[in-house]
């Protein structure tokens, strides 16, 4: 059946993606026009997220921020877009998916116009505020979890990996394009980084007045936060949070500290302008590992998301034993970063956000097909039951995994912190990097990959009648 819809009021019931027909006859254009604007709006949001890491190498000695305080910013940010992750997941059930696509820009425009104020008055202000501020850039971190809990809800399964991997590959690719931008007014406006600021201002108007033209709430939007209590008794939950703080933990993580880290390491190789070196080659990474989520997706559609996640993590090994060896040669060398170091440690990045952006999108195809699996084995559910509660679960999960892999990136920040000052290198932290790889390896390999992870999963026990209230145990 077709779902129904009120222009008006962009309000849809009866939507169900798993059916064919309707999905030919209309409902695919439907669920692809809130795709697209799903995807604009947490672009937006993940830009103005990862803004510090842009303005960071525009703040000179002049801001009186020194490189320390720059790395606990980054780690703010992170750590703040990452809990709010939680509520965020929930809030499309409880508003509407439009309606919060529309508040998630909107009330982006506080931290922008506050970041503008920062960057207008080098000196005025303390690291007080720009903690604070970079407390409120963090909404745009949560804008993940809303977006691909609602977009979950709009695709069938068969197309979830390819969906899901777009939507957050094209809100991660805000990360490099937030960057390009930076250069770009470095360029043009070197004395002006408020300007970069002044431009998301416009972005977020569009992207709030575009969600209100284009996008719909869905009736049965059902991620929740007794859904999210009850997915955390499940053994899956904490294995796919581990994962994922590997995969997306990596990518901004890295995403708000390759730049700090190639400006320092630019100004030991001796550069007269490490942070327009580092502007130069910053978005790379970034925009690598955006573009090939999609793929990730997509290529776990085909083998399975446990195989392609396995052969993700051993390819990261592979290339944080490049920073690792690297930082042991310059350290060897009294800190000193040649040129051969310098051009290692860049290989070695844009490797690891490259892999990672793949391994986030067959991370994200595992959470659904737990969900389908064990809702289906468990007879306590009716037909109507067993989708409900996937779903359901499956919101859940990609909020609770979103918010885990946050902290990835707060964890990342703050090991590179300590190793900068504690040893003046970032080689410490590399090896930690490489040593947390080896361990989510195995454990895909082992949960994941050594059997059908079917066959691994906790299942239901019976109950005699069919219900569609969800009585699932863990």
């Amino acid at each position: 059946m077709t779902a129904k819809a009120t222009k008006r009021k962009h309000y849809i019931t009866d939507w169900d993606p798993e059916d064919v027909e309707a999905w030919d006859n209309g409902n695919a254009e439907i669920a692809k026009r809130n795709l697209i604007w799903s995807v604009i709006c947490e672009h937006v949001g993940f830009s103005i997220w990862a803004m510090f890491s842009v303005l960071a190498l525009m703040m000179g000695p002049e801001y009186g921020i020194s490189a320390d305080q720059k790395f606990a910013i980054a780690a703010t940010a992170t750590f703040i877009g990452s809990c709010l992750r939680i509520p965020y997941t929930q809030a499309t059930a409880k508003f509407g998916g439009r309606n919060w696509a529309i508040f998630s820009a909107v009330v982006l425009l506080i931290p922008t116009g506050l970041l503008l104020m920062l960057m207008m008055n080098p000196g005025d202000f303390g690291f007080g505020w720009y903690l604070f501020v970079a407390a409120l850039t963090g909404f745009g971190g949560g804008n993940f979890a809303s977006s691909m809990t609602n977009i979950n809800a709009f695709y069938p399964q068969r197309l979830k990996g390819w969906a899901l991997g777009l939507n957050a590959g094209g809100g991660n690719i805000g990360v490099p394009v937030v960057q390009l931008m930076g250069l770009l007014v470095i360029w043009l406006f070197a004395d002006n980084p408020e300007v970069l600021c002044a431009i998301y201002l416009v972005l977020l108007a569009f992207a709030g007045v575009g969600a209100a033209i284009y996008m719909d709430n869905l009736d049965h939007q059902t991620a929740s936060g007794r859904s999210m209590v009850q997915a955390l008794k499940f053994r899956d939950t904490w294995i796919i949070s581990l994962l994922y703080v590997g995969t997306f933990g990596s990518f901004i993580g890295f995403g708000f500290a390759f730049g700090q880290v190639l400006n320092i390491s630019f100004a030991a190789s001796g550069n007269s302008n490490p942070a327009l070196a580092a502007a130069q080659i910053v978005w790379i990474g970034p925009l690598l590992g955006s573009l090939s989520r999609p793929y990730g997706g997509k290529l776990a559609d085909r083998i399975g998301g446990g195989k392609v996640t396995l052969f993700s993590f051993l390819a990261m090994i592979a290339s944080a034993a490049i920073l690792v060896v690297a930082g042991l040669i310059s350290d060897a060398n009294d800190k000193e970063i040649t040129g051969g170091t310098l051009t290692a440690f860049v290989i070695g990045f844009v490797l690891l956000f490259l892999i990672s952006g793949i391994a986030n999108g067959s991370v994200y195809k595992i959470i659904p097909s737990i969900w389908e699996h064990k809702a289906k084995i468990n007879p306590a559910l009716n037909t109507l039951g067993k989708t409900n509660w996937s779903r359901s679960m499956s919101g859940a999960l990609i909020g609770i995994a979103g918010a885990f892999g946050g902290l990835g990136g707060v964890g990342i920040n703050l090991v590179l912190r300590d190793s900068y000052k504690s040893n003046q290198s970032a080689t410490q932290a590399f090896i930690i990097f490489l040593a947390f790889y080896v361990l989510a390896a195995i454990v895909t390999w082992w949960f994941y990959v050594r059997e059908s992870f079917e066959v691994t999963e906790a299942t239901a026990k019976p109950a005699p009648v069919e219900s569609a209230t969800p009585v699932v145990q863990p």
